[in-house]
């Protein structure tokens, strides 16, 4: 486990990584990937305990956080990080037959996953998607994940009562996937108008982003499993 110090408040803008990986080539290339594309490693660890650890001393902005970890795994480090005061954010990888770990990763309070197989630009891509605060959001993939293992739900959890109907119809937009701008063209409204409803919605959610607000659309039966207004044609 390696680290280096926060930064003064003058320093790059460049966003903090911790990259948590219990394979040491895997977690080198990695590390080597996001450094050629500038992004500011300051971590690593090979374990749950020390990416807690070490995000906890070093307060990065985004871990890059593996699943099947020995002792603490991915889940329990990622809700041990997002349960803490000012929570880095968590980007979890995971390979298509983890689906039921990317699930439980979701309701920890990870920001999105991205599947190991994953093209190095995409990655990259990810990393700077989620510090810059958005959710990484696959729009089938994370819906066949989620109805998966919502096939046979418990009763489902009151949802919010006092949501707009504008407000209701964005959050229904979000389960689908679409990004501010894809609904602004559906709803025929600026950027900056979603943008803010968006805002309010995820306050009045009590969520932190647009990942967990598709988990409570699902776990509050706004969406219904197999529900086909919610899918679309995956690029």
């Amino acid at each position: 486990m390696i680290g280096t110090p926060p930064p003064s408040p003058a320093s790059s803008a460049s966003p903090r990584i911790v990259v948590a990986d219990d394979h040491a080539l895997v977690r080198s290339g990695i590390i080597a990937l996001l450094e050629a594309a500038d992004l500011d490693v300051v971590g690593e660890a090979g374990t749950g305990q020390e990416a807690v650890a070490l995000a906890r001393e070093l307060s990065p902005d985004v871990v890059l956080m593996d699943i099947r970890m020995p002792g603490m795994d991915g889940i329990e480090a990622t809700a041990a990080l997002t349960a803490s005061d000012d929570p880095p954010r968590v980007l979890v990888l995971t390979t298509f037959d983890l689906d039921e770990y990317v699930y439980r990763a979701l309701q920890s309070g990870a920001s999105g996953f991205l599947l190991k197989d994953a093209p190095p630009d995409r990655l990259v891509d990810a990393v700077k998607t989620v510090a810059a605060g958005e959710a990484l959001l696959a729009p089938t993939v994370t819906r066949r994940l989620i109805e998966k293992y919502l096939e046979t739900p418990a009763q489902p959890l009151p949802g919010p009562t006092d949501l707009t109907p504008r407000e209701t119809e964005i959050w229904l937009l979000i389960a689908q996937g679409l990004s501010n701008l894809e609904i602004g063209r559906k709803l025929f409204l600026s950027e900056a108008t979603v943008k803010a409803h968006v805002t309010r919605l995820l306050s009045k959610l009590d969520v932190r982003d647009r990942v967990q607000a598709v988990v409570v659309a699902y776990e509050t039966g706004a969406v219904r499993v197999g529900d086909r207004r919610s899918s679309r044609t995956e690029r």
